[in-house]
């Protein structure tokens, strides 16, 4: 049987073992600036890979799986073709009824058949809700965003800060964590942040995710993300939670954030605002549509840019000249999957920057950057080893939770995480003891 990702059209799992080799790499660059290289040889396992990236459809409490799109998140017909809409969230959901002027779910095909897609799109995304034309490849490659998207690196990572960052903890002895001692802090939501986040903590990172009260994730999508992190609510409304905030920021290394560009800058949260504070710090973004062109300040999901980007159609039935053919999608979240491990890959590099270099640094993706790589790689031919279905081999348990075992591996180092996710917001907004955090790691 054909893997998962080996089913797809577009190269997915070349690229799903790209992104992974890239964090590997950067996980060894790391171990070896602070003083203990990994073994010369490092490999990624294609089908362990592959496992990862479907890493949500494993996951199991009790036996027990977790449910997936909501019944407004699909492809609808419009009237002059294709629209994809989002409605996971509660407030997605009231967003995008109240943008079609409906006051059901019921009502919703009928509506968006006798409008334009981009009427749709745009009368969506107007309201705050999630919405997009379906669109060919080169439909995109001539929009105004999909021009700035091309001329956009894949990754743009920067030192932005010339001043000294100073020498990071010692690796503690035994398994090989190049992370560990870095501090993280986790401002990320959904899949792609919280993936990369997850494989800093992999790697003996310290990680605590910060949330705002009152807007808790989607059961499933956390867990999976929330291995070997921590999580915590803060209300940065609140003056006593900004303390508290501040106090945790003045003591990170890292700072993630996964909102939309612009969405955090009102707490002062910005990456200019974060390195002009802390100097040393290393800021990572991750967003859907990147930081240029007219869509910058845009909210979207991995499914909302392969709509719109030209992957759905890619992946799509033959072309029909009524609907201009069935969309599809690819096999996996893979656009936020390999940004995440292209996150953790830049926030291992810069942290080994910044042992030999010093300064403050700044990496930047998007997951429409992203698909812009998949649809402009040439397609390649996938080893045979790839291609067996064997998910459960790649499964294993932590706590009371069974779940795909993570793809980046380093010979002497973590096979999965050294705890289970927390239950949402059930931390202290503490850093862990060095001491304690290097002793967890050391009983496994």
């Amino acid at each position: 049987m054909p893997g998962p990702l080996a089913a797809a059209r577009l190269p997915v799992a070349a690229i799903a073992a790209g992104t992974v080799a890239a964090a590997t790499l950067a996980a060894a660059d790391l171990a070896a600036a602070r003083g203990t290289p990994a073994a010369a040889r490092l490999d990624v396992d294609l089908a362990r890979t592959a496992t990862a990236f479907t890493s949500e459809r494993h996951l199991r409490a009790e036996g027990r799986g977790f449910a997936g799109f909501a019944a407004l998140s699909r492809f609808w017909p419009a009237a002059d073709g294709w629209v994809r809409t989002h409605a996971n969230y509660p407030h997605h959901r009231e967003r995008l009824l109240w943008a079609l002027g409906v006051t059901g779910e019921d009502e919703v095909p009928n509506r968006i058949a006798a409008l334009d897609a981009s009427t749709v799109e745009d009368r969506v995304t107007a309201e705050n809700g999630l919405a997009v034309a379906v669109r060919t490849a080169q439909a995109w490659a001539a929009h105004p965003h999909g021009r700035a998207v091309a001329g956009q690196p894949l990754l743009r990572l920067r030192r932005v800060v010339e001043e000294h960052g100073g020498a990071l903890p010692p690796m503690p002895a035994g398994v090989l964590l190049p992370a560990a001692g870095v501090r993280v802090l986790d401002l990320t939501r959904v899949i792609a942040g919280p993936v990369g986040t997850r494989t800093l903590a992999l790697l003996g990172a310290d990680v605590l995710r910060v949330d705002p009260p009152g807007l808790p994730e989607l059961p499933g999508q956390y867990l999976d993300t929330g291995f070997g992190k921590r999580s915590t609510v803060l209300d940065l409304t609140d003056p006593r939670d900004r303390a508290t905030f501040e106090d945790l920021l003045s003591a990170a290394h890292v700072v993630v954030t996964g909102y939309r560009p612009g969405a955090l800058d009102r707490f002062g949260l910005s990456p200019a605002a974060l390195l002009d504070r802390r100097p040393a710090l290393v800021v990572a973004t991750i967003s859907a549509w990147g930081t240029e062109g007219p869509w910058a300040g845009r909210r979207g999901f991995d499914s909302l840019v392969q709509a719109a980007t030209g992957i759905a159609t890619a992946e799509g039935a033959p072309y029909d000249a009524a609907k201009g053919g069935l969309p599809g999608a690819l096999p996996a979240q893979a656009l936020d999957h390999g940004t995440g491990y292209l996150l953790a890959a830049a926030v291992l590099r810069a942290l080994a920057l910044r042992a030999v270099t010093g300064g403050g640094w700044l990496a930047e993706l998007s997951l429409a950057r992203a698909a812009h790589w998949l649809l402009t790689t040439p397609p390649a031919a996938v080893p045979t080893e790839a291609a067996g279905d064997e998910p459960n081999r790649w499964c294993t348990r932590t706590g009371p939770y069974r779940h795909a075992l993570p793809p980046v591996t380093l010979p002497g180092g973590p096979e999965t995480w050294a705890e289970p996710p927390h239950a949402w917001g059930s931390d202290a907004p503490a850093w862990r003891a060095r001491s304690a955090q290097a002793g967890e790691r050391g009983a496994r």
